[in-house]
């Protein structure tokens, strides 16, 4: 059985740009967005998994579904497995992509080939990454690098860990990891009962708790690194780009 589900984990607490969510970009929230992008890659239904109703009320005003969360919950994978256990408790949908929220110009078929990775091989989780272009890029903390096992020539492969310094060493390209998450179902239900790891507390990275439990994670290359928004020059760069005709997928 293939039966993915898109959903999308929300909170308006934010340390860089409070109310994030419902930031406005051309007449509407920054989730209303990312829910439409969910909706464009046409690969099955898109969820809000939303830690306040002011988001709920946005995405729902806007013809989308939103589920109310635990505001509490520790991160937004555990947002997601909570409005999946309500809105699926018969476990129907078995691809589950975690979109984050501030991807509101990521082109759909991004995320349709996040849930594409799943549908054949061993892999558990599967994600994103783009080939970095700038050496300052490199050497930026806040860049998450990704070092696959990629053959030559290949644009998808095995994970093998994840770090913010430049990794691997030698000669060849280093991958910006992108984070959008597809889960098998039991990987999901898994992920969210396992303790931190060591290495995902040192690193501050939260699939490296699926690696050091023995998960799979397989990566697909894209074309270039998504706009995230962050901080106010993002959210202009965002509405600049919203702006553009055909720039919404």
């Amino acid at each position: 059985m293939v039966n993915p589900a898109i959903v999308i984990p929300a909170r308006l607490a934010a340390s860089r740009l409070p109310d994030k969510p419902l930031a406005d970009i051309c007449g509407e929230p920054m989730i209303v967005h990312v829910w439409r992008r969910g909706m464009e890659a046409g690969i099955g239904p898109v969820i809000v998994a939303a830690a306040e109703e002011a988001i709920v009320e946005a995405v729902v005003e806007a013809g989308g579904e939103a589920v109310l969360t635990d505001p509490a919950l520790p991160s937004g994978t555990d947002r997601v497995a909570a409005a999946l256990a309500e809105r699926d408790p018969g476990r129907a949908h078995d691809i589950i992509v975690n979109l984050q929220g501030d991807l509101p110009t990521l082109d759909p078929a991004a995320i349709a080939l996040t849930a594409e990775l799943l549908r054949d091989g061993d892999a558990d989780i599967s994600t994103l990454g783009a080939v970095i272009t700038e050496r300052e890029e490199e050497q930026r903390p806040s860049v998450v690098k990704a070092v696959v096992d990629l053959a030559d020539g290949a644009d998808r492969g095995r994970a093998l860990y994840f770090t913010r310094n430049p990794a691997p060493s030698g000669n060849g390209p280093l991958i910006h990891h992108i984070g959008i998450y597809g889960f098998r179902r039991p990987a999901l239900e898994r992920f969210v009962g396992l303790p931190q790891s060591p290495l995902e507390r040192r690193e501050r990275l939260e699939q490296l708790r699926a690696l050091s439990a023995g998960m799979r994670i397989d990566l697909a290359l894209i074309g270039g690194v998504p706009l995230g928004v962050d901080t106010l020059p993002d959210l202009e760069a965002a509405r600049a780009a919203l702006r553009e005709p055909g720039s919404e997928a």
